[in-house]
């Protein structure tokens, strides 16, 4: 993703949030010390080469607190035509704003999922996990995304990193 890209991104996460972000509470499982080293604000981006789908993650953890705020932001720039996945035609597809459902941590190792939510293409309901790593300031990791009709599963890398001063 080149510097432009992502800076349109990050102001339409900042339209999002302001507007009606969901910023509702995310529970953080895990042991005190693991969870206060994800205090902070991160910022990063999520992508699947099989959807074509792309999109911004913030995510903010407030230092001893057991309950954080973040949100994905899904910015669809693909539809699946039959086999192949093309570029979409017409309008572009809204952004929409994804809640995260819970978080647990242990040992650096971070897992948890998000809010079911309607699939653009399809138009069914997904259901998203993730995993990850802790690695200094940065999460990264896995997804997978399973259709609640056909159990069709997608996956993608996602990656966040803590912002500094």
């Amino acid at each position: 993703m080149n510097l432009r890209s992502f800076t349109i991104r990050l102001g339409l996460l900042g339209v999002l949030t302001a507007c009606g972000g969901s910023q509702s509470p995310v529970p953080m499982v895990g042991r005190r010390a693991d969870i206060s080293q994800l205090a902070g604000e991160w910022l990063g981006e999520y992508s699947s080469v099989e959807t074509g789908r792309s999109g911004s993650i913030v995510f903010n953890l407030t230092a001893g607190s057991d309950t954080a705020t973040g949100d994905v932001v899904m910015t669809p720039q693909f539809v699946m035509r039959g086999p192949v996945t093309q570029p979409s035609q017409g309008a572009p597809q809204t952004p929409r704003s994804i809640t995260i459902r819970f978080v647990r941590v242990s040992g650096g190792q971070v897992s948890g999922a998000l809010d079911p939510y309607t699939d653009p293409n399809c138009g069914c309901q997904l259901h998203t996990t993730f995993t990850g790593r802790l690695v200094g300031d940065t999460l990264s990791g896995t997804y997978m995304s399973r259709h609640e009709q056909t159990q069709e599963v997608q996956t993608g890398r996602w990656r966040v990193v803590r912002k500094t001063g």
